[in-house]
């Protein structure tokens, strides 16, 4: 086994993204039919679902718990590293200068994580209304972004927040984060390319953010900068048709298979700014994950990795499953520890959050690696 290596001084692992208050409450069937929504759903808010969120808080039983994708997985993360590795993570975003933006805060932070927003004046905290009904069997998932579309590379380029940027060795962006401040992220990348010990990963995220021809171009121009990329089948499968991989989409096997492929050509048909190779990690549901990794140069490996099954009567809430995943996986990638066992600890932290409802986990990690080989 490698040897962990030795903590620094501050975070090492640094996020960035989009950071939303998730509002989760139990609610009935009348609350989604008075907004028109559908029990298992998830939508952007448009004007007239602006007065869902004071009405949660106001009128329900709420869960308060920070959210956002790239914010699950650095929450995860942290609560995997607190027993060996207390502040070992920080993250970055834009929140609005209200109650919500503190209630955030006051969550992250009482998670572990150290949180340095950026404060908009004019527009409020973005937020999520979880609506969960039908006895718990459904959630419907209502999104306003509000200001956490405004965060600006200034605020990123501070020295309080650079500072942050000069000691993490691990980076982690969304796609999300793509639609928000594309300079942000250059700016890391570039960073990350200047500095051989460190690694800059991101998340797929979504079919629709490879789709749109803005961000399919702010998508191809990080590219060369990303070490680490996560995602699952939908939007392997469309990464692959947007790079006009026909091959790797027409062959035999199971959707599994079809993912080995596109994480193949994702590692080895793509060019990079570094000698580092690229590691790519997409899940496929219940089916075996693709771990690649390699370069332009040869395919260094690629291994397809179970999942832990879940019996559906201890399933909540598969929302918070691919954050989650990532968190863990994160957690132990900075730790210096080997590729099966960053798998093995993703597994886990998706296990546990899948459980529970909403991206929430129990007080303290279980997880102990003993050498198993989970290679499938």
């Amino acid at each position: 086994m490698a040897p962990e290596t030795p903590p620094l001084e501050g975070p090492v692992l640094l996020g960035i993204g989009n950071p939303l208050l998730d509002l989760i409450a139990e609610v009935p069937t009348s609350l989604l039919d008075k907004y028109g929504l559908e029990a298992n759903n998830a939508i952007l808010a448009e004007s007239r679902h602006r007065p869902l969120y004071t009405e949660l808080r106001d009128q329900f039983r709420v869960q308060f718990v920070a959210g956002g994708a790239t914010q699950n997985s650095i929450r995860v993360a942290q609560w995997m590293l607190r027993g060996q590795w207390p502040g070992a993570t920080a993250y970055l975003g834009a929140v609005g200068r209200d109650e919500f933006a503190e209630r955030m805060r006051e969550s992250a932070t009482a998670d572990g994580v150290r949180v340095q927003y950026y404060v908009h004046d004019e527009e409020p905290t973005g937020t999520c209304a979880v609506l969960v009904s039908h006895g718990g069997a459904c959630r419907s998932l209502v999104a306003h972004l509000a200001a956490a579309n405004t965060y600006p590379v200034s605020h990123l380029r501070e020295p309080v927040q650079w500072q942050l940027v000069e000691r993490a060795r691990v980076f982690y962006i969304a796609g999300f984060f793509l639609t928000v401040s594309p300079e942000s992220a250059l700016a890391i990348g570039e960073h990350v390319a200047a500095h051989p010990h460190k690694l800059f990963g991101m998340n797929l995220s979504a079919p629709f953010l490879l789709q749109v021809p803005q961000y399919w171009e702010r998508f191809q121009t990080l590219l060369p900068y990303v070490d680490v990329y996560f995602g699952n089948e939908s939007e392997a499968r469309v990464l692959a048709e947007q790079m006009g991989w026909a091959d790797v989409l027409h062959g035999d096997g199971s959707p599994a298979d079809e993912v080995m492929r596109v994480a193949m050509a994702l590692a080895t048909r793509t060019a990079k700014h570094t000698a580092r190779p690229r590691t790519v990690v997409f899940t496929c549901g219940t089916e075996p994950t693709a771990v690649v990794v390699g370069d332009q140069h040869r395919l260094w490996s690629a291994e397809q990795y179970g999942v832990i099954p879940c019996p559906a009567e201890d399933l909540v809430d598969t929302n918070g499953a691919g954050d989650a995943y990532v968190g863990g996986f994160l957690a132990t990638l900075v730790r210096g520890r080997p590729l099966r066992e960053c798998c093995a600890a993703g597994n886990y932290a998706a296990s546990a959050v899948i459980r529970r409802s909403g991206c929430t986990f129990p007080d303290k990690p279980s997880f102990v690696f003993r050498g198993v080989n989970v290679l499938v």
